[in-house]
């Protein structure tokens, strides 16, 4: 299981270098940002967890930081904390009612106290099976939120992608390399979308592990697709010892005994959107998007390519 990741956000270095040695003593992955710009940056590229906010930035407030964390879906069901020195009514308001913050901890507040808080929403969230255990992407009914909201908007994409050859890579190199696969997919996949992407990109993973759905606008599909494709293809090698990746392949053993060749790992991508509808419901949806992502397996072997994306259901 993956580290936890909290973000610190505030201003004074003193409070914010406390909070870091703690919590990384505790064994969480602590993020620290001195500005609200700076945190929503590191919250595009790596969401946490969880977030530690001051209301009191130099660049914007704090509430302001949280409420962009809630209008993204990537990071809309982050638990937001907030330490502050604004303890009147009002500020409590804000912070509760219209970030929707989990707590509001007026300072001079306990560590001690400040931990257990932390330690009961992450467990929360790990009960109700909101986050990849490895990935910390969201999973399970927080995916399916997602995917029904797309059955009433009017513009949006779906992108199923799929690591082609994961399950004989683990079984040649072991899970816990593998685990460092889904890693460097998932955070490839939050890098390309904060590149090419917006507000609007939703980056999620189904529980096969394997597998992830991102959502974005239609004009912006493409590109993605095309950049996360160049990217796997070229970066992937790294996780291979050096004979498989100079010959291109990996040897394993099957069922029978035999020793077979398998091509290094690849992506096969589907990409839906509204006009491939309408869908009833998003088992429909789910599974018209795997159709297609299996197409682009088939037509890949046919064309003699390694990762490749068909786009729409009526696609070649």
């Amino acid at each position: 299981m993956s580290k936890e990741r909290i973000l610190v956000v505030e201003d004074q270095p003193d409070i914010s270098s406390l909070l870091k040695i703690y919590f990384t003593a505790q064994g969480y992955e602590v993020y620290t940002a001195l500005r609200g710009q700076q945190a929503l940056e590191i919250c595009s590229k790596t969401p946490p967890n969880l977030a530690l906010l001051d209301v009191n930035l130099p660049d914007m407030e704090g509430y302001d930081v949280g409420r962009a964390l809630r209008a993204s879906p990537r990071t809309r069901h982050i638990p937001i904390i907030f330490l502050t020195a604004r303890g009147e009514r009002r500020d409590r308001l804000i912070g509760l009612g219209e970030v929707q913050a989990q707590y509001y901890i007026v300072k001079p507040f306990d560590i001690e106290e400040v931990h257990t808080i932390v330690r009961n929403q992450l467990e929360e969230a790990r009960r109700r099976n909101q986050l990849h255990p490895v990935t910390n992407l969201p999973t399970a009914e927080l995916l399916n939120e997602q995917l029904r909201q797309l059955l009433t908007a009017s513009s949006w994409a779906l992108i199923n992608v799929h690591i082609n050859g994961f399950e004989t890579f683990t079984s040649v190199y072991g899970s816990v390399v593998g685990e460092d696969v889904l890693r460097f997919v998932a955070l490839m996949l939050n890098e390309v979308v904060s590149e090419l992407g917006g507000n609007e990109e939703f980056i999620g993973q189904q529980s096969v592990g394997q597998s992830f759905l991102i959502t974005t606008i239609p004009e912006r599909s493409r590109a993605i697709c095309e950049r996360i494709i160049t990217r796997f293809d070229e970066e992937i090698g790294l996780h291979y010892n050096y004979r498989h990746r100079k010959q291109g392949y990996i040897e394993f053993v099957d069922d029978t005994g035999e020793t077979r060749q398998a091509p290094l790992m690849s992506l096969s991508i589907g990409v839906l959107t509204q006009d491939d509808g309408p869908f009833a419901d998003i088992r429909e949806l789910s599974e018209i998007s795997e159709e297609v992502r299996q197409r682009a397996l088939i037509q890949a072997r046919e064309q003699g390519k390694r990762s490749f994306a068909v786009y729409g259901r009526s696609a070649g």
